[in-house]
């Protein structure tokens, strides 16, 4: 295995910040400011890839295509092994960093972030897709190939910056397939952290970090020398993608939006499971894609649940992520700040029982959004419609199991949803009638490599994770040999 080392000019954690382009680092002409969520300030300046840039990291991505494809499996999986070395003698940087630009508590939820991310890495890079034999006789054969499509375009959210990257980068550089990364404007810096680590490890131009502004999603999109766009953000955007990426018929994955029911089964266990539904629903200060957004429990149990949640929910700290004792963080940025307070007037407007929070204080440096509690709201409310992507939590009641699926089962979303109850037998049979990609059953955000992942209705396209996920990162190739 060639190793290659990190290109001229270097940089710190601490910045300077640089574009990964062909297996060199290179400055750009503009740049953008990125934003502490935590207190509202400039953290640093990134780079703004002009349109020629990014033309040039995927006419990298295309050369290198050539060699990387032709590699075997093994040799892949050795430069992968050596790029989780890499990322993790990192580690502590990355995770601190992730909590600068994100704001998600550093114990909690950066440093698990980054270190699962580096497992995935290793895990994926042992998986293989195996020459599949159809149809054998005496005189003839047939055999399923699976070829790596080409150059990979990914675009990546601000929620899990980290691991929803490099979730993309593994199976599709262990099928042969090179990568060009746009991570989001809001979290852009460590993607170019770890797209500078990569140089140092991998071939020039196998795997490329560019950031900038809006304008080089849609000409990613629309590249004819982009293979396939895998994209993670909101439904809103994935309807552009499709588009954009018609033209030129390349394949699209794409993980949406969300707007995850929690069922509590009449005879669940309730109060030893207020901590999971918590964190299912506030874990990452609710931003992420399978956090829970409805929570409905049985009205027999509901008003001692929800006096139960929000004792457990008073119990939390918010803060900087930095801070040890902090378990909720802020928002992520101004535009998801401002769209939460938006949420916060209509449930205020409409007159719905808040029983904790829902008062963001004006004078508090920072995106923060207090834990909210919303009491029995009505199913035609914003707050139960919409995804809210905050940590402010529906708590609706319900008498009867069909329907509630009927109500759960009411949305234009399907990602994921959990169930929970003592009998598992009767929670498996309301999971399998919920309509979304992925539910749990008595436990929530179980995830692995080899646990497809993809959404329903308008949650998503395709599928991430498992054999089937990798599959989507190549073509079948159908071979018939006369013998």
């Amino acid at each position: 295995m060639t190793n290659v080392n990190t290109r001229q000019p270097t940089a710190s954690f601490d910045g300077p910040y640089y574009l990964s382009i062909g297996g060199k680092l290179a400055v750009a002409d503009d740049s953008f400011e990125v934003i502490n969520p935590a207190t509202g300030a400039g953290l640093a300046r990134a780079p703004a890839a002009s349109i020629a840039q990014l033309d040039e990291a995927i006419a990298a991505a295309r050369t290198a295509f050539r060699s990387w494809s032709a590699l075997g499996y093994g040799e892949r999986q050795r430069y992968l092994e050596a790029y989780a070395d890499a990322l993790d003698a990192h580690r502590d940087e990355l995770a601190r960093l992730l909590v600068l630009e994100q704001g998600k508590p550093l114990k909690t939820m950066a440093e698990p972030e980054v270190d699962q991310a580096i497992s995935w890495i290793r895990q994926i890079a042992a998986r293989r897709i195996p020459v599949e034999i159809v149809e054998e006789t005496d005189s003839h054969v047939v055999e399923l190939h699976h070829t790596p499509l080409g150059v990979i375009g990914a675009i990546t959210p601000w929620n899990f910056p980290v691991l929803l990257a490099l979730w993309k980068v593994a199976p599709a550089l262990i099928t042969g397939n090179t990568m060009v990364i746009k991570p989001s404007p809001f979290t852009p810096l460590t993607s170019l952290r770890f797209g500078q680590i990569a140089q140092s490890v991998l071939p020039p131009g196998v795997l490329s970090v560019v950031s900038g502004k809006d304008e080089l999603g849609p000409h990613m999109t629309a590249h004819p020398e982009i293979a396939k766009i895998s994209f993670t953000g909101s439904t809103a955007t994935g309807k552009h993608v499709i588009r954009s990426a018609a033209g030129t018929m390349k394949r699209v994955t794409l993980e949406l939006g969300g707007n995850d029911a929690a069922i509590v089964m009449p005879d669940a266990d309730w109060e030893a499971i207020v901590p999971q539904l918590f964190w299912g629903a506030v874990g990452n200060s609710g931003q992420w894609c399978v956090g829970i957004k409805r929570l409905y429990v049985h009205r027999s149990f509901h008003a001692q649940f929800v006096d139960a949640f929000v004792a457990y929910a008073a119990r939390q700290k918010m803060g900087d992520g930095l801070d040890p004792e902090v378990t909720v963080g802020p928002v992520q940025n101004r535009m998801q700040f401002d769209k939460v307070k938006g949420i916060l007037e209509d449930i205020k407007a409409q007159g719905y029982k808040v029983v904790l929070g829902g008062d963001v204080d004006p004078d508090r440096p920072g995106y923060f959004i207090p834990v909210t509690v919303v009491d029995n709201p009505p199913e035609n409310s914003l707050i139960v419609r919409e995804e809210q992507f905050a940590p402010i939590v529906p708590i609706i009641a319900y008498d009867d199991i069909d329907d509630v699926v009927e109500r759960a089962n009411d949305s234009p979303y399907g990602l994921g949803g959990s169930v929970w109850g003592r009998d598992t037998q009767a929670a498996v049979a309301v999971a399998n009638r919920l309509e979304t990609g992925m539910v749990w059953v008595n436990e929530i955000h179980i995830q692995g490599v080899d646990i497809p992942f993809g959404g329903h209705k308008q949650s998503g396209l395709g599928t991430e994770h498992g054999d089937e996920g990798r599959r989507l990162f190549t073509n079948p190739k159908t071979i018939l040999i006369r013998k």
